[in-house]
């Protein structure tokens, strides 16, 4: 399998903030097992302003949230274009929410958007939390991929 694409995007006042290799390392690691090809996605580290716009747009919910994924491939099975990268989709997540809930969770801001961005890109393979059974899933799968990062 070739190398995955993953761009990360880190808004200005957060840069230098957040280490990108890590969350590459994170992402890659989330994929590992699950995308049979190459796959590209965008990762986009941004303010609670413009996730809550997205939230807005999207979802129809004007509030502050953590993380959004918005799947190119929603609901249809993974098949690889002609370049032979399939382009899943992009990941937003809101630096300051993810202060918060790290304060919450009493870990560190980078572990928050380490399990922030797992959580997106599960949700752009497929994943989702509807039910108790799915969310089961989602959670088993985050915690599989953070045990496998934990040394990074």
């Amino acid at each position: 399998m070739g190398e995955h694409e993953i761009n990360i995007d880190i808004d200005e006042p957060f840069q230098g903030l957040i280490d990108s290799e890590r969350l590459s390392r994170a992402i890659g690691e989330t994929l590992s097992g699950e995308a049979s090809s190459p796959v590209e996605l965008s990762l986009v580290i941004t303010n609670e302003e413009r996730v809550q716009e997205l939230n807005r747009i999207y979802r129809g919910k004007d509030e502050p949230t953590d993380v959004l994924s918005f799947a190119l491939q929603d609901g249809e099975p993974f098949v690889a274009p002609p370049d032979g990268i399939l382009h899943l989709g992009e990941v937003f997540i809101s630096y300051p929410q993810a202060v918060t809930q790290a304060k919450e969770y009493n870990h560190s801001i980078e572990l928050e958007v380490a399990i922030l961005a797992i959580h997106g890109v599960l949700h752009l393979l497929g994943y989702d939390h509807e039910t108790q059974e799915d969310e089961r899933e989602m959670r088993t799968r985050e915690e599989m991929v953070m045990r496998e990062i934990e040394g990074c």
